[in-house]
C-alpha cells in the first residue's frame, strides 16, 4: 500500500472538494482518499496504479493536480472579491428596485421604468449576464457534478439558475421580435440566488485562508538560520544546512534552532509554547532542547538530533494538518441528504415534463411546470436557514466576548457535558506574578514592590518579568551575584535580592520558616528583599489564575458537566491550582499528542468535549475536541485551530454559549422545518397536480414564493434575539 498527498488546484468550496472524494474513492485502485479543501490537498492511499494515474483521475473529475505537497503556500483570497462581493450588492438592490419599486410605489426611475418595458427588460438581462459570468466557477462546478454522476447543490443551483435565464431569455425575444410585453421575465431570480451562493463561499475561504495561515506560521516559530560551530569557530549556515550530530551554538535572547541534547553550558529556557509549562526551566549537560523555545540568559552548545520535518514543530504540524482531515459527522450527513435530495428534484422535474405531455399539455405549459418545479426547489431556503442563525448568533456571542469560527459550533454546544481546560496561559495567565507578599518593613506593599522593581529591572534572570516599575527609581552600584541574586543601592542604602543563600552570604539567620514553608507549598519562588542587611520581606511569584472562577467550575457542575484540567505542568504546580478552583479531575505532564489522545478517550467514550487552551502545544487537542475554544491572548496557531475564540477571556461566557447553542439549534430545526414544509406544498402545485382546482402557479410565482421562504427564514431566525435577552 502506498500513500501520497497532492496538491490540488480549482477547488473552491464543499461541493468541490466533497465530489473530488467522492470521484477519487470510486476509482479502481483507490483505497481512500482524503480531499482536505483548507489546504487544497488529497491524501490518497492506492496500490497497483502510479502517481500518473491518480493525477489523470483527478483532471477527469475537472480538477489540477499540482505535484506532491510539499509545505503550505501562501495563498488568501483576493481583496478585490470583496468588492466584487458589494458591488455585486449593489446591482442586485438596483435590480429589485427596477422591477419591484412601482409595486411599493416607490419613484420612478428616468427612462428605466414600467412605462418602457423593453428598457427595464435589456437593463436587466444586461446585469443578468453580469451575474452569470462574476458566478461561471459556480455553473462550472455544477456542471462537473453532473457529468460525473454526483450532482449536488451546485447542480441544482446550475440547472434553477440557468433554467430561469433561459426562459426568461425567451420572453425577453418575444418582447424585441413581436413587440409584446412578457410576464415571463424572472432575471432578478436568477441574480439573488447567484449572489447569495457567491457571497456564503466567499465567507468560506476568509475561513480556509486564516486556518492555512495560522498552519504556515508555525513553521516560523523556528529560526531560519543557526550557530555551527566547528572546531574552535563559529559559522551562521541556514536550518536546511543544519545536519543530525552538528553541534551548535545558542547565547541569550537566541532561539533554539533544531532538537537537540545539551552537551556544554547551562541557562534557562521557555518551552511553554510546547510543553504548558509556565516557568523557564533550567537546562545543562544531557538535558534536551526543543527547536523555537528561547534561551533567556545563558550560553549552551547543544548537538541537533531532530532536524526538519522530524523535529516537534514539524510533528505537530502534521498532526494537525491530520486532524484538520477528519470530517464531522453533521458535514457527512449533509453531504449524503443533498446527494439524495437533488436526484430526487431532477427526477420530478423531468417527471413533471413528461406527465404534463401525457395530459395533452403543450409543449409550452410542460415546460413551464417543469422550469417552476425546478424554481421553487431551488435551496434558498435551504441554504439560508442554517447561516442566518449562525450570523445572529455570532451577534449575540459577540456582546458576550465569544467569536465563533463556524456554524457547527451551534449544533455541537448544547449537548456539551464536559469541559477541559488547559492550565498555564488558560486558568492562569501563563505568566509569573506576585503571588503573596510577606512585608516585615515600614514600607507599604506598593513601596517595596517599587523598590524591588527598580532593582529587577537590570536583572536578567526570569524571575524580573513578574515586576513592573512603578515609579522611577536610581539605582547605583548594580551588581549579579552567581547563584545568590542581585545587589543595588537606591538612596544610599544597600538592597539584596535572592535566594535562600543571601541569607548565608550575609550571616543572617533564618527567622520566618513559617512563612518560607507557606510560599513553598503554594509552589511559589521565594524571593529574600534585605535593606543594609535587615531582612524585610519575603515575596512569592508563580503563575496565577484568572480572577474568580471557582464560581465559573460551581456553575459548570451544577449544569451536569464535567470540569477537567488537562495541562502539561506538573502535577504539584496543578493540583494547587485545582484544588484553589475546586477541580477533581486533573491530567499533569502531558505532551501534546498525550492532550490530544486524553481528548480521543472522552470523545470514544461518547463524551461531548469542549477544550479550552491558549498555546500551540493545545492545538492538536482543540482540533480533536467537539468544541475548540481559545482565549484571546492565545497563539494564532491555537485561535485559528479553535471554532471559538473567547475575546475576553471570562470563562464564565462558554456557560453563555451553551445557552445560545441550545436557543439557535431549535430555531434552526424551525427554519429548516420551514424550508422542507414550503418545498413540500409548493412542488405539487408547481408540478400542476392541482391545476383542475384552479390552483395554479407560474414561474413568476414560485420565484415570488421561493422568496418569501426565504422571508420566513430571515424573520424566524431574528426572534433568535429576543429569545435570548
Amino acid at each position: 500500500m502506498k500513500k501520497i498527498v497532492l496538491k490540488i488546484s480549482g477547488m473552491t468550496c464543499s461541493a468541490c472538494s466533497s465530489g473530488l472524494e467522492k470521484y477519487l474513492n470510486k476509482q479502481v485502485g483507490v483505497k481512500s482518499a482524503n480531499v482536505n479543501l483548507i489546504l487544497s490537498i488529497a491524501t490518497i492511499e492506492y496500490e497497483n496504479i502510479n502517481k500518473r494515474d491518480l493525477e489523470r483521475h483527478i483532471k477527469e473529475a475537472g480538477f489540477i493536480s499540482l505535484g506532491e505537497f510539499k509545505g503550505i503556500e501562501k495563498e488568501e483570497t483576493e481583496g478585490g472579491e470583496k468588492f466584487k462581493i458589494m458591488g455585486l450588492g449593489v446591482l442586485l438592490l438596483i435590480m429589485m428596485y427596477i422591477s419591484m419599486g412601482y409595486m411599493l410605489n416607490l419613484p420612478n426611475l428616468p427612462l428605466v421604468n414600467h412605462q418602457n418595458p423593453t428598457v427595464v427588460a435589456t437593463v436587466m438581462l444586461l446585469f443578468t449576464l453580469v451575474f452569470l459570468w462574476q458566478g461561471i466557477d459556480i455553473l462550472k462546478n455544477g456542471l462537473k457534478s453532473f457529468l460525473h454522476k454526483m450532482p449536488n447543490m451546485n447542480t441544482l443551483v446550475m440547472c434553477s439558475v440557468l433554467s430561469s435565464f433561459f426562459y426568461s431569455l425567451y420572453g425577453y425575444s418575444s418582447m424585441i421580435t413581436v413587440g409584446k410585453y412578457s410576464t415571463n421575465l424572472y432575471f432578478e431570480s436568477t441574480c439573488m440566488v447567484l449572489y447569495f451562493v457567491m457571497v456564503g463561499k466567499y465567507i468560506e475561504n476568509i475561513s480556509k485562508d486564516k486556518t492555512r495561515d495560522a498552519i504556515k506560521n508555525l513553521v516560523t516559530i523556528t529560526p531560519s538560520s543557526a550557530v555551527l560551530k566547528v572546531g574552535q569557530k563559529e559559522k551562521v549556515v541556514s536550518i536546511d544546512e543544519v545536519k543530525k550530530g552538528d553541534l551548535l551554538v545558542c547565547r541569550a535572547g537566541e532561539k533554539i534552532a533544531v532538537d537537540g541534547i545539551v552537551e556544554n553550558g547551562k541557562t534557562y529556557v521557555d518551552e511553554s509554547f510546547i510543553t504548558g509549562e509556565s516557568a523557564p526551566v533550567v537546562k545543562t549537560a544531557f538535558s534536551k532542547v526543543i527547536a523555537g523555545s528561547i534561551n533567556y540568559d545563558g550560553y549552551i552548545e547543544y548537538r541537533a538530533e531532530r532536524v526538519g520535518k522530524d523535529s516537534t514543530i514539524s510533528e505537530i504540524v502534521r498532526l494537525v494538518i491530520d486532524a484538520t482531515n477528519a470530517k464531522s459527522k453533521i458535514q457527512k450527513l449533509a453531504d449524503k441528504l443533498s446527494g439524495y435530495f437533488v436526484p430526487f428534484i431532477f427526477f420530478l422535474a423531468i417527471l413533471t415534463f413528461i406527465i404534463q405531455l401525457l395530459l395533452k399539455s403543450s409543449f409550452e405549459q410542460a415546460l413551464i411546470h417543469m422550469i417552476t418545479t425546478l424554481v421553487v426547489a431551488c435551496p434558498c431556503a435551504l441554504g439560508l436557514a442554517v447561516p442566518l442563525v449562525v450570523v445572529v448568533s455570532n451577534g449575540l456571542c459577540a456582546k458576550r466576548g465569544l467569536f465563533l469560527r463556524n456554524g457547527d459550533v451551534l449544533e455541537k454546544a448544547r449537548n456539551i457535558d464536559t469541559v477541559v481546560f488547559d492550565k498555564t496561559g488558560t486558568l492562569t495567565f501563563g505568566k509569573l506574578n506576585v503571588f503573596h507578599i510577606f512585608n516585615y518593613s515600614k514600607y507599604e506593599n506598593v513601596d517595596l514592590i517599587n523598590i524591588v522593581s527598580n532593582l529587577e529591572k537590570y536583572s536578567s534572570h526570569p524571575i524580573s518579568s513578574a515586576f513592573k516599575i512603578h515609579k522611577g527609581l536610581k539605582v547605583e552600584n548594580f551588581k549579579t551575584l552567581n547563584g545568590i541574586g542581585i545587589y543595588g543601592e537606591i538612596n544610599g542604602k544597600k538592597y539584596y535580592l535572592g535566594n535562600d543563600k543571601v541569607l548565608s552570604k550575609l550571616k543572617i539567620k533564618e527567622r520566618h520558616l513559617s512563612d518560607y514553608t507557606y510560599l513553598v507549598e503554594n509552589c511559589c519562588s521565594i524571593i529574600y528583599i534585605l535593606e543594609d542587611s535587615q531582612l524585610i520581606a519575603l515575596i512569592g511569584v508563580r503563575d496565577v489564575v484568572r480572577g474568580d472562577l471557582s464560581p465559573v467550575v460551581r456553575e459548570f457542575k451544577k449544569n451536569n458537566i464535567e470540569v477537567v484540567m488537562l495541562t502539561g505542568d506538573n502535577k504539584k504546580a496543578a493540583s494547587l491550582i485545582a484544588k484553589e478552583l475546586g477541580i477533581t479531575q486533573i491530567m499533569t505532564d502531558a505532551l501534546p499528542q498525550e492532550k490530544a489522545d486524553y481528548i480521543k478517550t472522552l470523545i470514544n467514550k461518547r463524551k461531548k468535549v469542549i477544550m479550552v487552551g491558549d498555546g500551540i502545544n493545545d492545538a492538536l487537542s482543540l482540533v480533536c475536541s467537539t468544541i475548540g475554544i481559545s482565549i484571546n491572548d492565545g497563539t494564532d496557531i491555537a485561535m485559528d485551530s479553535a471554532d471559538v475564540i473567547l475575546m475576553n477571556n471570562d470563562m464564565k461566557n462558554i456557560l453563555d454559549l451553551i445557552k445560545i447553542s441550545k436557543h439557535a439549534y431549535r430555531v434552526i430545526k424551525q427554519n429548516l422545518f420551514w424550508a422542507f414544509f414550503y418545498n413540500i406544498c409548493m412542488i405539487p402545485i408547481a408540478m400542476g397536480l392541482f391545476d383542475k382546482l384552479g390552483i395554479v402557479m407560474t414561474p413568476m410565482f414560485g420565484s415570488v414564493a421561493m422568496i418569501f421562504s426565504s422571508l420566513t427564514v430571515v424573520l424566524n431566525s431574528l426572534r433568535l434575539g429576543r429569545m435570548i435577552e
